[in-house]
């Protein structure tokens, strides 16, 4: 499956994103997707996750819990990171991913990469 995020942006402290990543080539309904995020320096890390079947479990870091959300729209082949109360330290260019099978928060799973969206958050 051939992944195609957008969304991201300038916003300041305080404000809301949406991310979307546009899926093409496959059944998208049978993938496992999540949305990953790597800063200046760091390595790639896990934000949320969703599971194949829309409505299915969902998965969050710690860091964003009540937060953001996630959502997939099979019939569209879309997901979305809604993402609200944005702070500085959510800056980092933000990656959707999808995998065949279970759902894990292990970036090395995930076959399918978008290309990277950059969000950042100024104070």
């Amino acid at each position: 499956v051939q992944l195609q995020a957008s969304g991201g942006g300038l916003v300041q402290a305080g404000g809301s994103l949406r991310l979307s990543c546009a899926a093409s080539g496959r059944t998208f309904s049978s993938y496992a997707v999540g949305w990953f995020r790597q800063a200046p320096g760091k390595e790639r890390e896990f934000v949320a996750g969703i599971s194949w079947r829309a409505g299915s479990t969902t998965s969050y870091a710690d860091s964003v819990k009540g937060r953001f959300t996630i959502s997939r729209d099979n019939v569209q082949d879309t997901e979305y990171l809604q993402m609200n109360s944005l702070k500085p330290e959510d800056t980092a260019v933000y990656y959707c991913a999808a995998r065949l099978g279970v759902f894990t928060i292990v970036p090395t799973d995930f076959a399918s990469w978008g290309q990277g969206t950059q969000v950042t958050v100024s104070s």
